[in-house]
């Protein structure tokens, strides 16, 4: 036998051990249905048995408490009679004639004595009339009890022997007598319990059943009856309660087995065993086949389980009022809440920023109208559970049962947000592209301007230099008055003069811009802050004129000079002023000031850092152009190019500082930057 084929065989014997199983443990479940039938069958029976017995018993004392009764009703009528005349004695064999259980009847004097008696003709007993006249004797416990309840008592059970050698169990009943309210004897009556048994219990009950008066102890007193003896016997006990002594009424009872067969009731258990036995194969098979559909059904609902608890899709589905009757685990992990949480939803989900509910329950209304959404989709905002809001996409669709009906809705759910963060960054790599290619652009046309404009410029100067020394070496005209052209020569040679330092400067700007683009290391100086002012002052103070604007400016007396590159600097001083002043260029406003101070940095007052302040009184800076203020190619300006402010900045951290604004009160911006001193100044001792 292969290894292979030995799983085969095993798994087959497992298979047929388990069957044979079923089987026998379905045999032994018939079985014992069957015996359990039979037995309870059987106990039913002995219960109809042992209560008919119960029934029987109690109407037999039922039966001699109504004679007892009778018999004393007809001891008070003898009582009418005077005792020891013809008449009572008469009447009292007539009685004893008549109730066979009535052995002896007495009349007694309140002294116990006898005074007159009549005796059954039916039973002769030797009376001892010493012991019955004695005090201790049944009768007088009898009438003493009597006569303590002022009623008829009866006396515990004795035996007493007969003549012929036998004996019986008697009893003891007392009537007390009584004339005008006075005791006047005792009428004593006493009972034979055989006779009892005899004549006052029906005798159809002691055909079948044998009828007794017991001791409590279980001693029999009386017994009538002919015992039968069977496989089972019943008995059934009664108290017959009398005043003044109680006796035990015991019927017993004997009952064959019930016979199996042909008994009805067998025959039916067995008909109905058959039945079930055939319902159970009918079962086993729609057993074997609902077990195999439900493991294929498992099997499907499993792996379904697990594609949807794997997706990092979320799921929810939604009835016809929308409530939220599914969620899978992508879509409580997407928005932070369990799906005890989330099933049962309806008017406003908690995932819906608060801001939205209105839009969404609108929203969702067209939707439970029955409108079906786009088949690719829409995007929309939900909210975790702390509070953070995250883009989705949803895609919804009808939800259809295997009937064909329409019982809902089913959207699926796609968190974007590393899809839009992906896009942000993308689209913020393809700004900065975008902005370094421009800035190669312009650093390419401020190398090429550079190298342009500086031959043009040198050509300038040259030539203001030569009409300079032309106009030092010109004499005056033949016949003017000495000094009369003076004046106008001194001018144009001025003027030459600033053409010349303006050509010079402007070629210097160039120059420093063209290593700036390059990123060379600029030429770094020694100088006093006033002239920095000083060089920017005059085109300042020109532009200022066009725009009606007053400047002021204020340099902390005693600075040590700074070291910068002064070029670059003198130009962030410019484009800083010329910004201040076209912020102020607005009719309304009436003062227009720019003011541009110098002091030691507030943060170090003896530290090696100089701060300049430039301070407009515009209308300010709004908060979103705040945000993009030194983007490079950002401007609020149709002729700027956006370029300044940035280049502003980046010259000034090349030099260490920093240059930042805020707003001034009560109107306008105050533009701040900072440079180093060419030798620190050393603290003061302490």
């Amino acid at each position: 036998m292969t290894g292979a084929a030995r799983p085969t065989l095993l798994q087959r014997w497992r298979r047929a051990w388990r069957r044979w199983s079923l089987w026998t443990a379905l045999v032994l479940l018939v079985v014992s249905m069957l015996a359990t039938m039979v037995w309870l069958a059987g106990r039913y029976e002995a219960s109809q048995v042992q209560s008919r017995l119960e029934r029987d018993t109690a109407d037999a004392v039922s039966d001699i408490r109504v004679a007892l009764t009778r018999n004393l009703q007809s001891l008070q009528a003898l009582h009418a009679g005077d005792p020891g005349t013809l008449a009572w004695d008469i009447e009292a064999h007539e009685l004893l004639r008549n109730h066979r259980e009535l052995v002896r009847v007495e009349w007694r004097e309140p002294s116990m004595r006898l005074r007159s008696y009549a005796q059954s003709p039916y039973r002769p007993v030797a009376w001892d009339a010493r012991l019955r006249e004695s005090h201790q004797s049944d009768s007088a416990i009898a009438c003493a009890n009597a006569r303590r309840l002022s009623s008829p008592a009866y006396s515990s059970s004795y035996f007493q022997p007969h003549g012929d050698g036998l004996g019986s169990e008697m009893m003891e009943l007392c009537l007390p007598l009584t004339a005008g309210g006075r005791p006047t004897g005792f009428l004593v009556a006493t009972y034979s319990l055989q006779d009892v048994l005899t004549n006052l219990v029906a005798h159809n009950l002691t055909r079948s059943q044998e009828a007794s008066f017991t001791e409590p102890d279980g001693t029999r007193l009386a017994v009538l009856g002919a015992a039968r003896r069977g496989s089972r016997m019943f008995t059934a006990q009664h108290l017959l309660d009398l005043p003044g002594t109680t006796l035990v009424l015991r019927m017993d009872t004997w009952h064959t087995a019930p016979s199996v067969f042909p008994n009805v009731l067998t025959a039916l258990v067995t008909a109905m065993s058959i039945a079930l036995v055939t319902v159970m194969v009918v079962l086993v098979r729609d057993n074997r086949r609902r077990l195999r559909a439900e493991r294929d059904l498992a099997e499907a609902l499993a792996f379904r389980k697990a594609m949807e608890d794997s997706l990092v899709t979320g799921l929810r589905a939604r009835d016809l009022q929308g409530r939220i009757t599914y969620v899978n685990p992508a879509f409580c992990a997407m928005v932070g809440f369990n799906a005890q949480e989330l099933l049962g939803q309806s008017v406003s989900a908690p995932y819906w920023p608060p801001e939205l509910v209105d839009e969404y329950r609108q929203r969702q209304e067209i939707r439970l109208a029955g409108h079906t959404p786009p088949r690719e989709g829409f995007e929309s905002v939900f909210m975790r559970k702390d509070g953070t809001r995250f883009p989705v996409l949803i895609i919804e669709a009808p939800l259809i049962n295997a009937q064909g009906q329409h019982t809902g809705w089913m959207s699926a759910f796609l968190d974007i947000s590393e899809q839009r963060r992906v896009e942000e960054l993308s689209r913020a790599s393809q700004e900065r592209l975008q902005a370094t290619a421009r800035l190669a652009t312009v650093g390419e046309m401020a190398s090429l301007l550079s190298h342009e404009l500086n031959q043009p410029l040198a050509a300038i100067s040259s030539y203001a230099t030569g009409s300079i020394n032309l106009l030092d070496t010109a004499a005056p005209p033949p016949g003017a008055a000495a000094g009369t052209d003076a004046t106008p020569l001194q001018d144009v040679r001025m003027a030459m003069q600033q053409i010349a330092r303006q050509a010079e400067r402007a070629g210097k700007v160039i120059k420093s811009v063209h290593d700036f683009v390059r990123r060379r290391d600029q030429a770094r100086e020694t100088v006093h802050a006033q002239q920095l002012l000083d060089a920017i002052l005059p085109l300042v103070i020109l532009q200022a004129r066009k725009l009606g604007v007053r400047v002021h400016t204020a340099v902390e007396p005693d600075l040590p000079p700074l070291l910068c590159d002064r070029t670059m600097v003198e130009q962030v001083l410019l484009n800083l002023a010329r910004n201040a002043m076209q912020a102020m260029d607005d009719p309304a406003l009436r003062t227009r000031v720019l003011d541009i101070r110098v002091r030691r940095a507030a943060s170090s007052p003896h530290g090696d850092w100089v701060e300049f302040t430039v301070t407009d009184e515009g209308s300010g800076i709004p908060p979103d152009v705040a945000e993009k203020l030194f983007t490079p190619f950002f401007t609020t300006r149709q002729e700027g190019m956006g370029l300044g402010l940035s280049m502003c900045r980046t010259v000034i951290e090349q030099h260490g500082g920093y240059l930042g604004f805020a707003p001034h009160e009560p109107r306008g911006t105050v533009f701040t930057f900072t440079l180093p001193l060419a030798t620190a100044k050393p603290l003061p001792d302490a």
